[in-house]
């Protein structure tokens, strides 16, 4: 006799391959329990912007090793994977690629200049990665997988003329840059700004050198005959890199002092002043959002920890690592509220994320992808520090888009839901798309 065999309900079919999923998929999330979680570090450590840049990779690293000490993140460890794009603005898209595609990184702390900025972005847009961007940049932009926690203009660029016009009753206006996106870009907001206060198209003098500039004689010379016109003249710079270097010593050589011609810079902090006798440059300003001799307890703390870290003694602090300091601590507490690394669920979880800052207050992550930041104005001392002459009563929220440029003053970035759009035109009533534009 032949005995039939009873085939498997389907039901009970169904029940075994989804227990088999589930089995699987347990399986994989405990495996990725194990693994680490990858932060990418794309700074330039080698080329022109390595004097800036290097520090950065450092500081990331420093914190990095800090969350560790602390337990990790979610019960797993951070890892450092770090790249060299050596100051050559398509490698960094190629090396970001390297560290979406193939390191698989969960997040990505890196770039200096606008330029590599925007080389990079549209990688990081396509492969869905996160890039958390500390330094000062010229703003008219918004990407959905960019968090800016360097300064836009109007924290930055816009209150430092302010600080001048106001304060030292600067009336001719001297923009000098470096000739790539993020000097053009500001210098046209700042132009904007001044024509709006009333200034003259005579009163306003526009230079750009390349990366790497080092023969500043001439440009130095129009500087001091410009500034001798009989109207208290002052330098907004936004001369990035090495270049620097020789220019501070030619405004020494020449005889250019902070009494006659003050010089305020938005891309020169205590890193780039190390390399150079500040003597003869005493007096002269920058503008940041963070100074190494900010008096507190948060920021003795960081100083510390740093000079282990490095070494060094004589180490110094600057503003892009203060912002680091903030973007990792915002992107940590992203990923514990979302309780995952995942992308998209870090992406929402981070608006609204508020952590300290080093200067006594708060930072807090905007819907636009920016944070909130107090304005300081720093004067150069002898020993390479900035005494702090004045600062805003409270921090200011970033804006993505220019109120003084034509096209953006009526634009708004707003990245939560149901909006979720970089460039929302106010007046319209419509968004232009989610991806990063630019003036």
């Amino acid at each position: 006799m032949i005995t039939l065999q009873r085939q498997p309900h389907a039901r009970y079919l169904a029940a075994a391959l989804v227990s088999a999923a589930v089995m699987g998929a347990s399986s994989q999330a405990l495996a990725q329990q194990d693994d680490p979680i990858k932060v990418g570090i794309l700074h330039s450590l080698s080329g022109t912007m390595a004097i800036s840049e290097t520090v950065l990779k450092d500081t990331v690293e420093m914190l990095i090793e800090q969350q560790n000490d602390a337990g990790g993140l979610l019960g797993r460890e951070l890892e450092a994977v770090v790249v060299d794009p050596a100051s050559d603005w398509p490698l960094f898209a190629e090396k970001a690629r390297e560290l979406l595609a193939q390191e698989e990184v969960d997040v990505i702390f890196g770039n200096w200049t606008s330029v590599s900025r925007k080389s990079v972005l549209p990688v990081v847009e396509e492969l869905n990665g996160l890039l958390f961007y500390p330094v000062q940049y010229e703003g008219e932009e918004s990407s959905e997988n960019v968090f800016y926690t360097g300064a836009a203009p109007n924290q930055q660029a816009i209150p430092a003329v302010d600080y001048l016009m106001n304060e030292v009753g600067v009336e001719r206006w001297v923009l000098a840059g470096t000739d790539y996106v993020y000097p053009r870009t500001t210098n046209k907001i700042l132009d904007a700004y001044l024509k709006s206060h009333g200034v003259s198209d005579d009163d306003i003098m526009i230079n750009y050198t390349p990366f790497g500039h080092s023969d500043w004689q001439n440009i130095v010379s129009e500087i001091k005959q410009f500034g001798n016109e009989g109207k208290k003249t002052a330098v907004v710079s936004t001369i990035n890199g090495d270049a620097n270097v020789p220019f501070y010593r030619e405004l020494g050589n020449q005889g250019v002092n902070a009494a006659d011609i003050p010089v305020v810079a938005f891309s020169v902090g205590e890193q780039e002043l190390s390399g150079i006798d500040t003597g003869p440059l005493v007096g002269h300003l920058a503008a940041w959002n963070y100074f190494m001799s900010v008096d507190t307890d948060a920021n003795y703390d960081f100083i510390d920890a740093w000079i282990e870290h490095t070494g060094d003694e004589m180490a110094v602090t600057n503003d892009p690592m203060e912002a680091h300091y903030i973007g990792f601590n915002m992107w940590a507490e992203a990923v514990r509220k979302a309780e995952t690394t995942d992308v998209d669920a870090v992406k929402d979880a981070i608006i609204g994320v508020t952590v300290p800052n080093l200067t006594g207050g708060y930072a807090a992550m905007m819907p636009n992808h920016h944070i909130t930041k107090p304005v300081l104005i720093g004067e150069i001392q002898d020993n390479g520090q900035f005494s702090i002459v004045w600062q805003t009563p409270s921090t200011v929220a970033g804006d993505a888009w220019s109120d003084y440029l034509e096209g953006s003053r009526d634009l708004i970035s707003d990245w939560r839901k149901p909006m979720e759009c970089g460039n929302y035109n106010v007046v319209e009533g419509s968004c232009g798309g989610g991806e990063a534009e630019t003036e």
